[in-house]
């Protein structure tokens, strides 16, 4: 087994990004899907006029890029505009995934994480070998949005009821990290969880030795 993808998502708030961190602190290649998210709206991306065609080009800022304040206050309030607009970006995620994905399997060995909040709508977790979601009790993801966004308490209640509850998340995963506590926690959870993905890997590495 030359490499180990690693899907990592969770709820906003959860804490998902301090997981994300701390591995790739420790060495492990990280993809970071909202940066590729945040790519493919571009300006003159192929993405960028699809949106504008399909919701508008009020949502278009004036140099081409996306009006992202005016495209979550819309979203968050409707879910069938969020899902129009995840199947408008979702195929350049995805392309945008494998491409990278593919460049690093062919320059080194190891595990590689998928960090992508959108993992499972998106059908990234089909890209990987392992799924590890992040999860926290509502009022603790609510309060650390609010801190980190500096949102109001509605518009932070609207973007958790957009979200999928724990259960979504945890029927889904090879492993749940549950962030209800400190900071330190969370990362001793993320030490033991890289601890079993390279066993895992290690394991796989010699059943593949034997065969």
């Amino acid at each position: 087994m030359r490499n180990m993808i690693v899907g990592l998502t969770g709820q906003t708030g959860a804490g998902k990004s301090t997981v994300s961190d701390y591995l790739r602190e420790n060495g492990v290649v990280v993809i970071d899907a909202d940066k590729i998210a945040r790519e493919v709206v571009e300006t003159g991306s192929a993405c960028i006029a699809d949106i504008a065609l399909e919701f508008g080009c009020e949502y278009i800022n004036m140099d081409g890029t996306l009006n992202r304040k005016k495209m979550a206050r819309t979203v968050f309030n409707d879910k069938e505009k969020l899902k129009k607009l995840n199947n408008l970006m979702f195929p350049y995620i995805i392309d945008s995934i494998r491409r990278e994905l593919k460049h690093l399997r062919e320059q080194q060995e190891g595990i590689i994480v998928l960090d992508a909040p959108t993992l499972f709508e998106s059908g990234a977790d089909r890209e990987c070998d392992r799924v590890v979601s992040v999860t926290a009790d509502v009022q603790s993801r609510k309060e650390r949005i609010i801190r980190r966004d500096k949102l109001t308490e509605e518009e932070a209640d609207e973007r958790i009821q957009a979200q999928h509850d724990e259960e979504y998340y945890k029927s889904r995963s090879w492993q749940v990290l549950e962030n209800n506590g400190s900071i330190n926690e969370l990362k001793n959870q993320t030490s033991v969880l890289l601890s079993k993905l390279e066993a895992e890997m290690e394991a796989g590495n010699s059943s593949e030795a034997q065969q």
